[in-house]
């Protein structure tokens, strides 16, 4: 007598069908990402519709201990709009971000091309000093920063004054915008080139390596094969950590706070160090609060016209 296998049972699906015959969907998978939407509400959408709110109040130390705060509509921002010294603050943080972005892109590309032609030991060494580096706290690494452009004890000044540069003897580096500015840029870049160098790298390890045969077999060299297999193949990662680089520079604070305080002058104040100012300094909360807000609409603002700009070229493509 011949035996017949039976059928394999499958499993249910967790889509059950309701009695009218449509689907009913199980709620266990929304219960168990309530915590972290709870979570993230309460740390992130709290404190920013905080700010908002504020930004529409009358908001001195006097509200701050009290309470009562009274609704002061569009005057707050009226006021910051029509301050020449906000657009200056914002033309300064533009340009602070637009340097800091692009150097910080091109390091890290750079990088993460050098480290993938690297051998295995080499490879290991430069990736072990990255990610060492982007672990060093902020704080300390400020700190030092300080401490290698210090006038008399500084190393920057020893390395140059031991190269000719008699000058730079007791040069004060922090008494000057300019060269307080390229410090603030070098630092940030620092900071910043190892988080998007370890992406890119990643990113750069799944391309497929026939691609690059068939292009050396062509006789294309190493930019045109960057220019016509790396980039366009990698476009939403570069464009992603682009982004991510544009919101971290964007919002940097804490360095030239111990730096410069945004000075010397105003020659450092990038909006998150004026608005800062402003409310603590002056206890003008809600001007602080507009200007907190009008920040991250301009973010916004440009993160959408990149988003747009990036697509335009896929749909192009």
């Amino acid at each position: 007598m011949a035996l017949t296998e039976a059928p394999p049972v499958r499993r249910s699906s967790r889509v059950t069908v309701a009695p009218g015959g449509g689907r009913r969907r199980s709620f266990w998978p929304y219960l168990l990402i309530s915590p972290t939407l709870l979570a993230t509400a309460y740390l992130l959408a709290y404190p920013l519709l905080r700010n908002v709110i504020i930004s529409f109040q009358h908001f001195g130390m006097a509200e701050l201990i009290r309470g009562g705060a009274s609704f002061a509509g569009f005057a707050n921002y009226a006021a910051v709009l029509s301050d020449p010294e906000f657009w200056s603050v914002a033309g300064r943080t533009f340009l602070f971000t637009a340097i800091n972005v692009v150097l910080i892109m091109v390091l890290s590309t750079v990088v993460a091309l050098l480290t993938i032609r690297l051998g295995r030991y080499p490879r290991l060494l430069v990736l072990s000093g990255l990610v060492l580096t982007w672990a060093t706290p902020m704080i300390a690494a400020t700190t030092v920063f300080q401490w290698m452009f210090s006038s008399q004890l500084g190393v920057v000044n020893w390395v140059l004054v031991q190269l000719g540069f008699e000058r730079f003897r007791g040069h004060t580096w922090f008494a000057d915008g300019p060269q307080t500015f390229a410090i603030l840029v070098v630092l940030i870049v620092w900071q910043s080139v190892p988080f998007a160098a370890l992406t890119l790298y990643a990113a750069m390890t799944t391309v497929p390596h026939e691609l690059y045969e068939a292009a050396r077999i062509d006789g294309a060299s190493g930019a045109r094969s960057f220019r016509s297999i790396t980039f366009p193949v990698l476009r939403p990662m570069f464009g992603l950590v682009t982004c991510l680089e544009v919101i971290w520079v964007g919002k940097a604070f804490v360095q030239i706070w111990v730096i410069s305080e945004g000075g010397p002058g105003r020659a450092t104040t990038t909006l998150p160090v004026y608005a800062y100012q402003v409310a603590q300094s002056l206890h003008r909360y809600d001007v602080g609060a507009v200007v907190s807000v009008l920040m991250v609409l301009l973010l916004v603002l440009a993160l959408l016209f990149y988003f747009r700009h990036m697509y335009r070229e896929e749909a192009a493509a």
